[in-house]
């Protein structure tokens, strides 16, 4: 039967969670990257901490040893596109959470094939329309590599792609009728208040003209001194 497993958890809680500004921040990052809970934030932040654990670990090596393990904590974080291929442990130390949620499958698909929110491509990559390369993958938290990246498009199957389309020239369309209701009204605006002006302009004129013909009126019934 083999030795028994004993899995260990693959995150952490944070040590304040009822923290106001934590939460928030969560749920600013549940929302750009359409997380479903919190414990996929948390898996990250877990694994990042596990990361620089093993930065650190080696910056307190000799040199020598690190020459040797140093190359291929980077090697490995270069091919997932969280570090450049230069990049030095220092650039290790200064990832973020957010830099490890961006390689995930559903943020790819999100940002390269063009939905609209990254919810609509986790339901896209869950229900089988994604692929990467020749094999479809239907986990949203699948860690795609630089070099699959360009390989990530729709199932020949798939029927999104022409929703996307039609939903595109459906917005387009929408826009343009909006900016021309805009112009309309803008238009129809100035013509009234040009009106307007006129006919305040005229009322002004007409009653200077009131004015000066009972001015005139006035003068001539007044009776003369001599």
């Amino acid at each position: 039967m083999g030795d028994p497993k004993y899995p260990r958890k693959a995150w952490r809680k944070p040590k304040r969670p009822l923290n106001y500004e934590l939460k928030m921040e969560e749920l600013q990052t549940l929302g750009t990257f359409g997380l479903r809970t919190k414990r996929e934030l948390w898996k990250a932040h877990t694994e990042l901490s596990r990361v620089r654990q093993q930065a650190r670990s080696l910056l307190a090596l000799t040199q020598k040893i690190r020459d040797e393990k140093e190359p291929i904590l980077l090697k490995s974080l270069a091919r997932i596109g969280l570090i450049s291929n230069d990049a030095t442990l220092d650039d290790v130390l200064n990832l973020k959470p957010t830099d490890l949620l961006a390689r995930r499958l559903q943020t790819i698909v999100s940002n390269k094939l063009g939905f609209k929110t990254p919810y609509q491509a986790r339901q896209a990559v869950i229900h089988g329309h994604i692929m990467v390369g020749d094999r479809k993958v239907d986990i949203p938290s699948y860690t795609v590599t630089v070099s699959e990246e360009d390989s990530v498009h729709f199932s020949p199957e798939s029927k999104i792609p022409e929703m996307l389309e039609k939903t595109k020239v459906k917005v387009t369309t929408e826009i343009e009728e909006e900016v021309e209701v805009q112009a309309s009204t803008e238009a129809k605006s100035t013509e009234a208040k040009s009106t307007e002006a006129k006919s305040t302009e005229a009322k002004s004129t007409e009653a200077k003209s009131t004015e000066a013909k009972s001015t005139e009126a006035v003068k001539e019934d007044k009776p003369s001194t001599d």
